[in-house]
């Protein structure tokens, strides 16, 4: 255990199980951020050296400056949208996450998704349960295998994506910032044009300003009457109005979507549809790999300081 007198102070901007917090207080001084009053914050400005969040949490360049100390930021997840990486840059605070350990679960995720979207699980599990199976058969679904499946993002999640896809017989296309030099997937140079070429459209990008509303409905139009759109990337690179419009209209014929823009919040039109499949930002969250996370993201804070793990 480290000498209390020099443990550093960690900010936890999210709450962490009860094992990590224990864990945790061996090697540092622990503040949980929501419980801060604003005398104590002002107490504990020069003290607070880390801090650890998760892939929602969001530390603006005004946050940091409130932590003159603060050299390092350890995020719990994927996404560091909610974080001013330019400011951290700036001011010299190191920004490390968890990329690698949650691919495979998210791809997972996707695959189920999608399966769940065209085969119509949901609804023919309510079709069972409700007794309507007595008055006849459930209406045929949509073929899942052989099909053309569009990437739009082909990073660690989206190649992952399209390995699942491939033992299912189909043929992947993808977009993205550049085309990949080794990967014989045929490339597209826009979205649109992706979207008017397959039959599913995964999104696996990663969110931000340059990401922000790319699946319009133009986007969405090209994809047609049999396409389906899943999205497991950000909820913001989806215009969900233009989306509500299309699975109305029948413009497209399912969507299925792991992230939302104003998430936990997901507003009527969409909950309300019926060819939409919804879950609550969960691909990654498997026992196994949240607990691979939280040891990960310890682990970079213990390696910045330059600690090893008390109870090892």
């Amino acid at each position: 255990m480290t000498d209390p007198g020099l443990r550093p102070h960690l900010l936890l901007v999210t709450p962490v199980p009860l094992k990590l917090r224990e864990r945790l207080s061996q090697n540092f001084v622990l503040h949980d951020d929501a419980a801060l009053d604003p005398g104590q914050r002002l107490t504990l400005a020069a003290k607070v050296r880390a801090m650890l969040c998760n892939a929602q949490s969001a530390v603006s360049r005004l946050q940091m400056q409130q932590w003159p100390a603060l050299e390092m930021i350890s995020v719990i997840g994927v996404g560091m949208d909610g974080i001013d990486l330019k400011a951290a840059a700036a001011q010299g605070i190191a920004v490390r996450n968890t990329p690698d350990v949650s691919t495979e679960d998210i791809a997972d995720h996707t695959l189920a998704l999608l399966l769940t979207a065209t085969r119509q699980i949901v609804q023919a599990h309510q079709f069972v349960q409700q007794g309507h199976w007595l008055q006849g058969r459930y209406p045929p679904g949509m073929r899942f295998s052989g099909r053309c499946m569009g990437i739009v993002g082909l990073g660690r999640i989206g190649s992952a994506v399209a390995r699942r896809a491939q033992a299912f017989d189909m043929s992947i296309a993808y977009t993205g910032r550049t085309p990949k030099p080794d990967i014989k997937y045929r490339w597209y140079d826009s979205v649109q044009e992706l979207a008017a070429a397959v039959d599913f459209l995964v999104v696996c990008a990663s969110g931000g300003s340059q990401t922000q509303g790319l699946i319009d409905a133009s986007v969405l139009q090209a994809l047609g009457p049999q396409g389906v759109i899943v999205n497991i990337g950000r909820g913001s690179i989806v215009d969900e109005a233009a989306l509500v419009q299309a699975l109305q209209s029948r413009t497209i014929a399912y969507a299925a979507l792991d992230v939302f823009v104003n998430e936990p919040e997901v507003s009527p039109a969409l909950r309300e549809l019926p060819n939409i499949v919804l879950t609550p930002h969960m691909a990654s969250a498997t026992q196994q790999g949240l607990q691979a996370m939280l040891e990960q993201a310890q682990t970079h804070l213990l390696e910045h300081f330059g600690m090893t793990d008390a109870t090892d």
